[in-house]
């Protein structure tokens, strides 16, 4: 038998929360279409201060109510997830807002093989979201997508179909309202199947209790930061992508206006401006190709890493590293001789400061590649430590490709 488990978070909700609980009964007669045989309702009382659960208790037996000092929307909902007995775990809010009539389609997709099923507010299907959320919603949904390299139209909804054996690997989740976002992102990184169904959304009757300001800076954190403990090359390497992108184009205007004879001589303030945000654009890929590593090596298992998607670059940019940096200390070791020999320090000139900082700072970038290389090296000797170990054990039981440092975690991570 397949159970689905509702769970509605209240929180001081007696104008609305008769109907929902009526529409969510509801639909129990039209679950076994769809593959699911009994319906259990349950609502958490999260500290309501109004009569929510006096009116909850006229629908006991066939609700069930929890009570629970105020501990937030996510808080809520992880009680109601405890209390839970149902295969499957549904969850809206209370305020009459999403429409639990789309459940039993949801179910058939969940029963069908996907881990999460998102009722999707922004996939076409008639809205009455607010201006500003809707366009909050957009950036949040295009954030996420962003971040974890799959199109998602919708990061925020508060309706959805969870399967029970992968709530252990969507927790820990927030208690606050970035309950759902932060959801989302770690359903897409530990590649779970998350489909999206549209559904039509109807405005809250009374004041919302989203903060547009204050919620959505902490649902841009949750995204930001969740997504930090999974890959952080993309958010890291994206940064330092557009950085030495910039740093391209401060140099090309540099010279650009020089033979346009707009300035007589290529500016060397614009040239060293190019030179820094190149040397930070490095820094930061680096910095997020080793953390990847280090977060690769806490998650033990398969997530979604990679700078341009789950299949990473097509090659392993951090095994070139080394020389790279070796060539950078050269360079910038050369430079400064050059210099030196063509009396290009001599403190006389205006811009005797010019070439020992350009040298000091290739020299520095080499040496943050070659230390990143090394590190990347020793992190991938540490991923597949154990499965080594087992092999020596075990004889050659284990698959030489599953031991091997090359095809450990460089392989996602580039």
């Amino acid at each position: 038998m397949t159970t689905l488990s509702v769970v509605i978070p209240a929180y001081n909700e007696e104008d609305g929360i008769a109907a929902i609980v009526e529409r969510v009964l509801a639909i129990e007669s039209e679950l076994p279409k769809y593959g699911v045989d009994t319906l259990e309702c349950i609502v958490v009382d999260d500290g309501s201060r109004d009569r929510t659960a006096e009116i909850v208790r006229r629908y006991v037996p066939r609700v069930r109510l929890i009570q629970q000092p105020n501990k937030g929307y996510g808080g809520a909902l992880k009680t109601g997830f405890q209390a839970a007995t149902g295969e499957l775990l549904g969850f809206l809010d209370a305020d009459s807002t999403y429409p639990p009539e789309y459940f039993p389609q949801m179910c058939k997709i969940a029963l069908d093989g996907a881990d999460l099923v998102i009722g999707s507010r922004m996939a076409g299907a008639t809205s009455e979201m607010p201006l500003v959320r809707r366009i909050g919603n957009f950036i949040f949904a295009s954030l996420l997508s962003l971040v974890a390299g799959v199109r998602i139209s919708d990061s925020a909804s508060g309706q959805r179909i969870i399967r029970r054996e992968v709530l252990p690997i969507l927790y820990p989740l927030p208690d606050t309202l970035d309950f759902t976002p932060a959801m989302s992102t770690r359903a897409l990184h530990e590649n779970l199947r998350m489909v999206e169904m549209p559904i039509p959304y109807k405005e809250r009757s009374g004041r919302s209790k989203l903060s547009v300001v204050r919620d959505g800076l902490r649902f841009f954190k949750s995204i930001v930061w969740t997504a930090l403990t999974y890959n952080p090359v993309r958010i890291f390497g994206g940064i330092g992508a557009l950085l030495l992108l910039a740093s391209v184009l401060v140099m090309a205007l540099a010279f650009g206006m020089q033979a346009f004879g707009i300035d007589s001589a290529v500016s060397f303030p614009r040239l060293f401006g190019a030179l820094v945000l190149a040397v930070a654009g490095v820094t930061l890929y680096t910095t997020g190709t080793s953390f990847s590593y280090i977060v690769a090596l806490f998650h033990k298992r398969p997530i979604r890493q990679g700078m341009f998607g789950p299949r990473g670059n097509g090659r392993k940019i951090e095994k070139h590293y080394w020389w790279l940096g070796i060539l950078a200390i050269v360079l910038g070791v050369a430079l400064y001789i050059a210099a030196v020999a063509f009396d290009l320090t001599n403190p006389a000139l205006q811009i005797s400061w010019f070439a020992p900082v350009v040298s000091a700072l290739m020299v520095l970038t080499g040496v943050q590649l070659v230390s990143a290389w090394s590190l990347a090296r020793v992190l991938a000797e540490l991923s597949v430590r154990e499965g080594l170990a087992a092999r020596d054990l075990n004889g050659n039981a284990i698959p030489l490709a599953a031991t091997n440092p090359e095809s450990a975690h460089p392989a996602v991570v580039s």
